[in-house]
């Protein structure tokens, strides 16, 4: 290989990684929307990058690359299930289809969503904040989390409640105001 070709290798890889770090975040939350856990969020998301990379000389054009990702993101959610098809609980694929097809279609509002959820969090009191995100960081039981901050599971759970019930109007407003 030559010093030329080497340079364009480079590059090209340099590209594909700052596309894929700059919509991880959209990839990830279209994976969400159609996987039941994190776990398999992550582990979907892995095959998505080497499919997308393996792909990637098949790319018309950077700026389609979000949608791009996001149809090979929606095949291997396909084929996951697929290995996955022995659990009871696994939608037929016709129906995964459709929430693909929605999700693909809503990438723009999950977009806002998340810079809105992002601003909103940064809203709150720092105790709040620190708390909601020791709380959906963590993989402890929500039991477990409230004896280490010395509350009771259910002044925990209160606590969340009025957080969530604020960060959800906050992203509606921020969306809302978007919008207009």
């Amino acid at each position: 290989m030559n010093t030329k070709q080497q340079a364009e290798t480079v590059a090209d890889h340099e590209g594909f990684v700052r596309l894929l770090v700059q919509h991880d975040r959209v990839i990830r939350a279209f994976l969400r929307s159609m996987l039941p856990s994190g776990l398999d969020v992550d582990e979907v998301m892995q095959e998505v990058s080497v499919v997308a990379w393996r792909k990637f000389d098949q790319l018309d054009s950077p700026e389609n690359f979000r949608r791009w990702v996001c149809v090979i993101a929606r095949y291997e959610v396909l084929m996951y299930r697929r290995k996955k098809a022995r659990d009871r609980l696994v939608l037929g694929e016709e129906i995964e289809q459709l929430i693909a097809a929605e999700g693909i279609e809503e990438l723009d509002l999950r977009e806002r969503q998340l810079d809105a959820l992002s601003a909103c969090l940064n809203k709150l009191p720092a105790e709040r904040k620190k708390l909601t995100m020791l709380v959906y960081q963590s993989e402890q039981p929500m039991k477990q989390i409230a004896a280490q901050i010395g509350k009771t599971p259910e002044a925990l759970y209160k606590v969340l409640s009025r957080t969530r019930r604020d960060l959800l109007q906050c992203i509606q407003r921020a969306v809302s105001e978007g919008d207009a």
